[in-house]
């Protein structure tokens, strides 16, 4: 008889009913294929514990960390499908010393996390959250004429951070004539100007953009690469959003310089630390439009994240080595790999 194969779903992907709180991800293909089991992790931790991971062959993670410990007793641990695609709460360094590959879901983020960026930058461009207070709290409606909005039509647009999500919000973008200007260490110029963009130094990005957009990794290099400095260059007129990770601005700087009104405003998905302390003096400006790390969050990611980790387990459990998108590759040369083929382009 096959042995069954063991996936876990961290505890974070559970409702109070016992559904899966993002509703269909894709779990489907999964459960129809014979000899698999999946089920929730006993505990909702970060990092996991260790043995937490004990006798399961993969893991789909949400939002719990791993580490090295997180590891102890996961002898038959395969592969680690994170839900999405930032990976910095996983130890890549202990995943790939015990041969473990991780996968992320790039296919599944780009178009939502670029909408939501366009969203966002939309939304603090033509103040649209001053204006709904402007109803809401039943003010004088002759304040709207203070918060005319900025016009982005052939003004000029700084992505930092030009990958799978940068990309695809200029392609958004286009149609509005912008400039688009971006700034990429891992990118040619050659490569930018077939995509659209002007590859430029951080400097000139920020300090030329009417409209900047965060999209980049969160590495130690990237860290506050947005920090005082740097956003002491941009326009005064000028917006800035962040849909990547919060650690990538200097969040107390930006605070400053927006309660100063030294730029027109700002929009975040993502916080430097989630949730919010009550104090955080961000919270009482009012140029700023803040989410809980969600405005990204659609039934089309949703999927596309879910069944984009379906067939990294389904590779797995078929014998192959994963595809699609193994963020440690050296993990696959383990011995625990030798002789594993790739998968196919299509896994039926």
């Amino acid at each position: 008889m096959p042995e069954t194969f063991r996936v876990a779903l961290t505890r974070d992907f559970r409702s109070d009913d016992g559904t899966i709180g993002w509703g269909d991800i894709g779990m489907a293909e999964l459960e129809a294929e014979p000899d698999v089991v999946w089920e929730y992790l006993d505990v909702d931790e970060t990092p996991l514990s260790p043995g937490a991971l004990a006798g399961y062959d993969g893991v789909m993670v949400l939002g719990n960390a791993l580490d090295a410990r997180s590891l102890e007793g996961a002898e038959r641990l395969k592969v680690v499908a994170r839900f999405g695609v930032g990976y910095d709460t996983i130890d890549l360094d202990a995943c790939t010393t015990a041969g473990i590959p991780v996968t992320i879901t790039p296919d599944g983020t780009r178009g939502p996390m670029a909408l939501a960026a366009v969203t966002l930058l939309l939304a603090v461009a033509h103040n649209v959250r001053q204006k709904d207070r402007i109803v809401r709290e039943r003010r004088d409606w002759s304040e709207r004429y203070e918060y005319n909005g900025l016009g982005l039509p052939g003004k000029t647009l700084g992505i930092i951070g030009f990958g799978n999500i940068g990309r695809e919000v200029s392609r958004l973008l286009a149609p509005l004539g912008m400039r688009v200007l971006a700034f990429d260490p891992y990118l040619d110029a050659a490569k930018a100007t077939e995509l659209g963009a002007e590859l430029v130094s951080i400097e000139e990005l920020m300090a030329s953009s009417d409209a900047i957009v965060v999209t980049a990794a969160l590495t130690p290099e990237t860290r506050h690469i947005v920090n005082a400095e740097r956003l002491a260059l941009m326009k005064h007129n000028a917006v800035i959003v962040n849909v990547a990770r919060g650690p990538l601005i200097d969040q107390n700087a930006l605070a400053e310089v927006l309660a100063a009104g030294r730029i027109r405003g700002a929009g975040l998905d993502v916080l430097e630390k989630e949730p919010a302390d009550d104090d955080d003096p961000l919270l009482d400006c009012d140029n700023v439009l803040l989410s809980p790390h969600a405005t990204g969050w659609t039934d089309q990611l949703a999927y596309g994240n879910g069944s984009g980790c379906v067939r990294s387990l389904l590779e797995v459990k078929r014998g192959f080595r994963p595809s699609h998108v193994v963020v440690n590759p050296a993990s696959l040369e383990h011995e625990r790999w030798a002789g594993v083929p790739d998968a196919p382009k299509t896994v039926s």
